[in-house]
């Protein structure tokens, strides 16, 4: 098959093309340039978009003798992720940029261009698993549990992932490391990238008060609508959110508190104890099915992922209703935040995701 291997500068996507073209496929190297003017002649970068990553790309792709590109979707990048990041935040959600960056970016707008160019697929260095067999494509879990990224890949439809492949789904990151380290790749114990990459710094408070302004508004008890501070914008602040909250007083009952609510039309955090943190029955709207939908009451027991690398916890029930996926726990999930995902699973297979919009409890 003619492959586009997607190329980040990092081991993970490295050893991902390498397989590929140990797999005897057809394959080009492309680095997508997500920033017009990248903050990168930073060295150990904390992103994944920087110069340095770059060239790094360039010298793999030199080492396994395949044609190598930059596509530039800056452009791109800043309408549907950046622009969406500081719109949800502005709204009162907690939005996900990478897995944002997957949905729209790294397969929407790649695959796009891959298949208008005559490619038949595109890998990447995801740790998830795709079975084609059956003639129903699957999404899994990926063995090395600690790596697995199946939660941030659950916003890819099924013709998405019919040309995606994910060459290092069957491995440990260890593995992958040696296996870098063998081929003579420089990447090989390159840090992995974290954080947010369009945030160079990690500030993620102090980027969005430079994008959405100041706003000083009030810190309410959520229990007696006692006023216990204030703050310079609801928009830097998230449910399920401990630090940073800016009130020195205790609880009554001495525990922490924590912002359990953001309410952006009267500027207002709310915080109070961990209890209220509390939910069982979960709603997300922008359903994305990762295979054919069925219904969801006939298939095995369930379980519901809220964060990237969180626990998966077992569904009680499931249903689709006007649109919407409504979620009932087994158990009760604290600091789940609007704007997130949920990701549906039903053992180690995806089975869809939708963005969380509400919360309540039985």
């Amino acid at each position: 098959m003619k492959v586009v291997a997607a190329l980040s500068g990092g081991v993970d996507s490295a050893v991902a093309a390498a397989r590929a073209v140990a797999a005897g496929h057809e394959v080009t190297g492309v680095h997508l340039a997500l920033a017009s003017t990248p903050e990168a002649r930073r060295s150990g970068s904390r992103g994944c978009c920087s110069l340095e990553d770059a060239r790094d790309a360039r010298r793999v792709a030199d080492m396994l003798g395949i044609p190598f590109y930059v596509w530039d979707v800056a452009e791109r990048f800043r309408q549907d992720v950046i622009e969406d990041f500081i719109s949800e935040y502005a709204a009162g959600r907690t939005p996900n940029p990478c897995l944002r960056c997957n949905e729209k970016i790294k397969f929407e707008a790649v695959l796009e261009r891959s298949m208008a160019l005559g490619f038949d697929a595109v890998a990447t260095g995801h740790y998830a698993r795709i079975d084609h067999s059956g003639g129903e494509v699957q999404l899994s879990r990926a063995v090395d549990a600690a790596k697995d990224q199946s939660y941030v890949l659950a916003v890819l439809n099924e013709e998405q992932l019919r040309h995606s492949m994910f060459p290092l789904g069957d491995s440990l990151k260890s593995q992958v490391r040696a296996e870098a380290a063998a081929l003579g790749f420089g990447v090989a114990e390159k840090p992995d990238s974290h954080d947010i990459c369009f945030i160079a710094d990690g500030d993620t408070k102090g980027w969005l008060a430079d994008h959405l302004g100041s706003k000083p508004g009030e810190i309410r008890d959520a229990l007696t609508d006692e006023v216990l501070g204030v703050h310079d914008g609801a928009h830097a602040f998230t449910v399920g959110q401990r630090r940073g909250l800016g009130v020195s007083v205790a609880d009554r009952d001495g525990n922490r508190r924590y912002v359990v609510g953001v309410d952006v039309q009267s500027n207002r955090v709310l915080i109070g104890p961990p209890t209220l943190l509390d939910v069982d029955i979960i709603t997300g709207d922008r359903i994305i099915w990762c295979g054919r939908p069925q219904d969801l009451l006939d298939r095995g027991p369930l379980f519901i992922q809220v964060r990237a690398h969180g626990e998966a916890v077992p569904v009680a029930t499931a249903k689709v209703e006007n649109g919407e996926l409504i979620v009932e726990t087994a158990a009760r999930i604290r600091g789940v935040a609007a704007g997130q995902a949920m990701v549906l699973y039903e053992g180690e297979t995806v089975l869809g995701s939708a963005t969380i919009c509400r919360t309540g409890v039985q």
